[in-house]
């Protein structure tokens, strides 16, 4: 506590003397409300984030001390748009933390998170505030409240419990305690996976070594040393659009075996930047939380407030899918051994191999290499592509904005507009890896969507991505898995834009944890469509469309290794459950405790699970936990959602096109996810549409 004082004490000071040019502390003198980049510096943080604290805890204090009666508008509703400098701040910090990261930005994180922790556990165990919220929530159906504002009400009483309102002084203390030590382990292992991964570097020296390697992968490794200082070499990392192409063209088994062992052993080398310790205080830290909120363990917290509910469904769930697709993984393993035998090597089949082989059996079977594909994916005509793709959806329109201020040169600024020109949002993409930016892709918003005061507040949504570079040679060009992703984070950015909420609580993605995967996956439907590569896939030399064949061999292709593609990932959502659904927190071996995971479902060796304990950011370090089977539940939602285009034999039919719109994107979470699909499908999702998408029924 004597800490988190005195950084906020030497944020007033700070204060005192940075107000009047801390631009946090000003209006955004843009017209879209975008934050000057440009302007933000490092020392601005801590003053704006101490005045935003201060701001909304006055803010808060109003509410809770009001001798007025309990009413939506004075509690609820004034809740909700409360801390308006502080989400301010907070958004703009945490995205340049996640992408864009620098030493000072690190100690700001480390010391600004216990800050806020404090503070919203100080408005969460308010107990005069809570009191006014369970007045209301005990007396709502007499309120006449609309859908939305009862969700909402609904949404903050069980906010409050699950924060721990009810729990005892000495309780609340407890958790107090744990959340702070919870937020810094989350902190720890998110940086110490970055900083692994930027650690890396396979240098090789010798020509001979990179045989089979495509001349752009090559090119790009050559101007990655040269940029590390190693004139004359080529270095290779392990960013997926570094070493992907590695295990897939390699003909140099030891560096395949060298690069993917690199990569599935970020932050496990019993160092400074070891994750297992971490893992085991973040998992005892969880259990703890959930024990203390009344819940056998975190996985039963954390679902409780989803779809699934429950461990069980969940796991059931994925039992459902398991089968077929390690099945499948077996009778694909098979087939690239027998690949594997007529090279006459006597090698068995490990996963250093599988993408390897995998792409000469597509080559054998569809005639289709993956690496002449990549000249008809440019990046800049896949994103255009994409934005096409939604306005022929939406009729909704994208301007690329010149002159708007950004983080870093590789930032691009859209503005969004509907069909009568008004202002839907805005865009930032920000695609190629850096070291300040941490691995994978993801979507964030700068500003929330909502109703204040007769405004139409509206978003600012980015889209991040670690793709493919270009080259002193060569664009972007994009394999399919990044065609898919931009495709994929396009449609969390939709949702993003498109809502049309009254609270900033409920609008765009913030929806239950196994809903928010929808939009973005039904967008991934899109992709290999012939109408819709029509619009995006043309050779970045010559402008030709991708011939028809191309086109036709991918379709076919498209079930191809999918026992291997489902496999990866559904071990890692059963990894995650198991380390959620620990009772006893005893200290235990990840290594020994992931093992044991992947021998129970009977994984296969020839397979690694997607992403191994100590890089498993999206649960670890991000907001996954007990909840990185969402991919799949939401698989079952997409997989059905663009069947009701199929059925009608218009992928771009404008009636269900308009209803995915109204019932879901515009919709946030203003209703049960359930209700809001069932209203835009007329019935419940089908799980065999999954199946059948994925060619496992």
């Amino acid at each position: 506590m004597k800490k988190i004082l005195s950084i906020l004490v030497m944020g007033i000071l700070l204060l005192g003397c940075a107000k009047t040019d801390n631009p946090f502390l000003k209006a955004y003198t843009n017209k879209y409300g975008a934050p000057p980049f440009d302007q933000i510096k490092n020392e601005h943080f801590m003053p704006a984030f101490t005045e935003g604290i201060k701001e909304q805890q006055d803010e808060i204090n109003t509410i809770a001390e009001s001798k007025d009666a309990p009413t939506f508008d004075n509690t609820i509703a004034a809740l909700d748009y409360s801390g308006e400098l502080l989400k301010k701040v907070s958004s703009v910090f945490f995205n340049l933390y996640s992408c864009d990261t620098n030493a000072g930005m690190d100690k700001i994180a480390s010391e600004i998170s216990p800050v806020l922790l404090e503070h919203n556990d100080n408005i969460y165990l308010n107990e005069k505030l809570f009191a006014r919220i369970k007045k209301l929530y005990e007396n709502r159906t007499k309120l006449n409240l609309s859908t939305e504002q009862n969700r909402l009400l609904e949404k903050y009483y069980r906010n409050f419990i699950r924060s721990g309102a009810a729990l005892n002084s000495e309780q609340k203390a407890k958790l107090r305690e744990i959340n702070k030590e919870l937020g810094l382990a989350e902190l720890a292992f998110g940086k110490n996976v970055l900083d692994d991964t930027n650690s890396y570097q396979k240098v090789v020296d010798n020509e001979v070594d990179l045989a089979g390697l495509p001349k752009s992968v090559q090119q790009a490794a050559a101007e990655a040393a040269k940029a590390a200082g190693k004139n004359g070499k080529w270095v290779f990392t392990t960013q997926k659009s570094s070493f992907i192409p590695v295990l897939q063209y390699s003909e140099n088994r030891e560096l395949r075996k060298d690069l993917l062992l690199a990569y599935t052993n970020l932050a496990n080398h019993n160092n400074s930047k070891d994750n297992k310790a971490v893992i085991n205080k973040i998992i005892k830290l969880r259990t703890q939380k959930a024990n203390l909120l009344g819940f056998a363990t975190s996985a039963d917290f954390i679902l409780d407030d989803t779809m699934a509910k429950t461990p069980k469904a969940v796991y059931d769930f994925l039992a459902t899918v398991w089968e077929p697709s390690v099945k499948k993984a077996k009778e694909e393993a098979a087939e690239l051994q027998k690949l594997m035998d007529a090279e006459g090597k006597g090698e068995k089949l490990e996963p250093w191999d599988w993408w390897y082989y995998s792409e000469k059996l597509r080559v054998a079977k569809y005639n289709l290499d993956e690496e002449l594909l990549r000249p008809y994916f440019k990046l800049e005509n896949v994103r255009q592509g994409a934005f096409d793709l939604a306005s022929k959806l939406y009729g909704i329109k994208f301007k690329k904005l010149n002159n708007m201020p950004v983080y870093n040169p590789d930032v691009e600024v859209f503005e969004v507009t509907d069909k009568d020109g008004s202002l839907l949002g805005v865009l930032y993409t920000d695609y190629f890896p850096r070291a300040g930016k941490r691995a994978g892709a993801w979507m964030n918003n700068i500003t929330d969507q909502y109703f204040k005061d007769g405004i139409n507040h509206r978003p600012i949504v980015c889209n991040i991505g670690n793709f493919t570079k270009p080259t002193a040679n060569n664009p972007s060009l994009l394999n399919m898995d990044e065609v898919e992703t931009l495709f994929h984070e396009f449609g969390h950015a939709l949702h993003g834009i498109l809502s049309q909420c009254t609270y900033p609580t409920l609008s765009g993605t913030n929806v239950a944890r196994d809903f928010v995967e929808m939009p973005s996956q039904f967008m991934e439907n899109y992709c290999w469509e012939p109408e819709v590569m029509k619009t995006y896939a043309f050779h970045y030399k010559t402008g030709k469309v991708m011939p028809k064949e191309l086109m036709d061999k991918i379709q076919l292709a498209s079930k191809f290794n999918q026992g291997f593609n489902m496999t990866e990932l559904l071990s890692a959502a059963l990894l995650d459950m198991d380390f959620h659904t620990i009772k006893d927190t005893t200290n235990f071996n990840v290594t020994a405790f992931e093992n044991a995971s992947m021998a129970r479902i009977g994984m296969i060796p020839q397979i690694i699970v997607r992403y191994r304990s100590t890089y498993f950011n999206h649960i670890f370090g991000g907001g996954y936990s007990a909840g990185y089977y969402s991919y799949t539940w939401a698989e079952v939602l997409d997989a059905d959602a663009f069947q009701a285009f199929k059925e009608t034999g218009d992928i771009y039919n404008q009636k269900v096109a308009t209803s995915f719109r109204k019932n879901i994107l515009e919709r946030g979470d203003t209703d049960d996810p359930m209700i809001l699909y069932r209203n835009f499908r007329g019935a419940n999702p089908n799980p065999e549409a999954l199946l059948k998408k994925r060619g496992l029924e």
